[in-house]
């Protein structure tokens, strides 16, 4: 017989599964660019650093901007 702690961990891993599974199926906009190619912020057209871009591929904002978005919205991520 599963104790309280085995369900509320089942419980926990369902959700993490549901909201991953929701966010990886959103289309997602595509990355704009400069004329050499660089991908730029969506909201301010700053080039975004390439560690930037190697640490979270598909990034769309720059830190300053992203954390502006986040504020506005009250979510995280790209």
């Amino acid at each position: 017989m599963a104790d309280i702690a085995d369900r509320a961990h089942d419980l926990e891993e369902l959700q993490r599964k549901v909201a991953l599974n929701a966010v990886q199926s959103k289309p997602r906009q595509p990355q704009a660019r400069d004329t050499n190619g660089r991908i730029i912020c969506i909201d301010c057209g700053v080039v975004i650093p390439p560690l930037r871009l190697k640490h979270i591929p598909g990034v769309l904002r720059c830190i300053d901007c992203q954390q502006i978005h986040e504020q506005q919205t009250g979510s995280d991520r790209k």
